[in-house]
């Protein structure tokens, strides 16, 4: 028997999304018993410092604490990497130098998605961090598969966007019912500039968003991404 591939999952950016990972891909996995599903090994570190204040506010450089989950889950024996935060990818390329197994980018996996199973799509709208938003990795990947990436305006990312995934009342603080407001606010405005479909391009916001709150399809990048790490492991 040729047994799959061990995914090796880097958590705690947040806790919350990397366990709707791990359940997206328990759901997905084909299986009929225990031994069906695949090994996952996960190191859930929520003490990796702040993205955003490492970007924005010269705060503490996360890579080093990444690094070392990677270089940890790879000892363990993950045959590849997973990370279910969307903003901590714009340090992907640092991580890859030091690295001997392969990271599965959410990023790429969406756009991939997206261009497979939306063909006439051509404008994607972006709903996600400041980092996200702001530093481009999305549009650069994106263009790549002739996507268009369209970004909320400044007023509404901070006052919907980045409220919903960080204020008082925001999903990183365990709430569900005011993100879901902000966010199909943000959402509806995205689609008024011409977004055919809606990417979850934080991992937290499928906590609290649903396809009926808004006209166009909405991308759940985690699932994608489970769905791609399924593929993947059993390919190994």
């Amino acid at each position: 028997m040729k047994y799959p591939g061990t995914i090796g999952i880097i958590g705690g950016m947040g806790s919350a999304a990397t366990v709707d990972l791990f359940k997206k891909i328990v759901e997905l996995t084909p299986a009929e018993k225990d031994q069906d599903h695949l090994r996952i090994v996960i190191d859930n570190n929520p003490r990796i410092p702040d993205r955003l204040q490492a970007i924005f506010h010269d705060g503490e450089d996360p890579v080093p604490a990444i690094l070392a989950m990677a270089q940890n889950l790879q000892k363990i024996g993950a045959d590849f990497l997973l990370m279910p935060c969307n903003t901590a990818h714009v340090f992907l390329e640092r991580l890859n130098k030091e690295l001997n197994i392969p990271f599965l980018s959410i990023i790429e996996c969406s756009a991939k998605h997206i261009r497979q199973t939306y063909p006439a799509t051509t404008k994607v709208g972006l709903l996600g961090t400041d980092v996200t938003i702001y530093t481009g990795a999305h549009r650069e990947i994106f263009a790549k598969h002739g996507l268009e990436i369209i970004i909320p305006n400044k007023a509404t990312q901070q006052s919907c966007v980045s409220k919903a995934i960080y204020g008082n009342e925001s999903l990183k603080a365990g709430n569900i019912t005011v993100p879901r407001q902000l966010l199909t606010q943000a959402s509806n405005e995205l689609i008024s500039l011409g977004a055919e479909v809606i990417l979850m391009g934080c991992t937290e916001l499928p906590l609290a968003m649903r396809q009926t709150d808004i006209a166009v399809p909405i991308i759940d990048a985690n699932a994608v991404l489970a769905q791609a790490a399924i593929d993947l492991a059993v390919e190994i």
